[in-house]
């Protein structure tokens, strides 16, 4: 059952990345400026919100399982229509289509991942969220290696649609019964977070809002700000992503041996600092090393939030974990589109010094992590 959730969360990050990787491709083929590309991505912000309204229902009726199996295949479908809209407005659409499915999906295999945690006993969030960096990782690689190659766009969009939509409703089947994740939100519609739980879902929200800008933006950061090839661009998210994924894999062990407002804090100071370098330096391979290290500042940033929820006084770990899980895909969904604007009045590295504000402001907020 374990691995089940964990290729649902590495089929997650694939996909994620490989509309990362073709971000510039998008916005070349329907020609489009930073403030209409922030649109698109606000259009999936409010895509998401809407399945969010709804997806505590759905997992409460066909549990976990059920709905990561369809919300995750139709997310997969949807990406090979990236390229092949017939205008902006159907493109819109689209991605509106697509911030459903996203956030039905992720709320799902969120769930099934905490309610492993809960039986196991264990700190496994992190692990998860490694799977999700790890296919990250790996859809940026083969990404850049198709554009290498010479692949169309809307080939490479195809397979991959294809490969995960088979993949996932696939492994969907070992994950847990329906009744087993049923609980967590039956009977319920979407439910903002209160009291600690606004806390720890405002600093969610503000580590993946810093998170989004480097999936979204960090490629066309390099490609247009710093004049790198596309194919060597992609490398921006794999490497964000592969740092990630290993910072993530080692955060469990790390969580068992610091105190979260001490890692998290300095969790927060790293990526702050490695933003900074990535902003100021003219050379690619630099902006990549620095990258690497806002992966690693922001690794587990959400594994120590989510754990903090499930520990509030009074709330069933489950809820508390969903609550502020919302109010972090709120924020995830809406960094991309606020960069956008942001890089339309000004420039995209001015815009992207939003993310070192948000570090900063986590670093400074640690506390709100509590103790072990």
């Amino acid at each position: 059952m374990r691995w089940a959730s964990r290729t649902q969360f590495f089929a997650s990050g694939f996909i994620f990345a490989t509309w990362g990787v073709h971000i510039p491709t998008v916005k070349a083929h329907y020609g489009v400026t930073e403030a209409e590309l922030g649109l698109a991505m606000l259009a999936a912000g409010f895509g998401a919100l809407l399945g969010l309204t709804q997806a505590s229902r759905w997992i409460g009726r066909h549990g976990a399982r059920g709905a990561a199996g369809l919300s995750g295949t139709v997310y997969a479908l949807l990406l090979a229509g990236l390229v092949a809209m017939p205008g902006y407005a159907a493109l819109l659409t689209l991605l509106a289509a697509f911030g459903v499915v996203t956030s039905v999906f992720d709320v799902a295999i969120n769930t099934e991942a905490a309610e492993l945690e809960l039986r196991n006993g264990q700190p496994l969030m992190s692990g998860m969220h490694g799977m999700f960096s790890l296919g990250g990782m790996a859809g940026a690689v083969t990404g850049s290696a198709a554009l290498a190659a010479g692949l169309a766009p809307s080939s490479h969009l195809l397979v991959v649609a294809i490969v995960m939509a088979c993949a996932i409703p696939l492994s969907a089947q070992w994950m847990l019964p329906r009744d087993a994740t049923a609980f967590a939100a039956a009977g319920d519609g979407f439910r903002l977070p209160r009291g600690a739980l606004v806390i720890l879902g405002v600093l969610a929200a503000l580590g993946l809002i810093a998170e989004g800008a480097i999936y979204d933006w960090s490629v066309l950061y390099l490609k247009q700000e710093l004049g790198s090839p596309q194919q060597q661009a992609a490398l921006a998210y794999a490497s964000f992503s592969a740092a990630m994924a290993a910072a993530r894999f080692s955060g469990d062990a790390m969580r068992a041996r610091f105190e979260p407002a001490v890692l998290l804090r300095g969790s927060a100071f790293l990526a702050a600092a490695s933003m900074t370098l990535v902003l100021l330096t003219d050379a690619p391979w630099q902006a990549l090393v620095g990258l690497a290290g806002v992966g690693v500042g922001f690794a587990n940033v959400v594994p120590i939030l989510f754990a903090a929820s499930a520990r509030v006084p009074g709330v069933e770990p489950a809820r508390g974990i969903a609550a502020v899980s919302a109010a972090a895909y709120l924020g995830f969904m809406a960094g991309p589109p606020v960069i956008g604007f942001l890089a339309e009045i000004s420039s995209l590295t001015a815009a992207l010094y939003l993310v070192v504000v948000f570090a900063v402001a986590l670093a400074a907020s640690a506390r709100w992590a509590g103790p072990t």
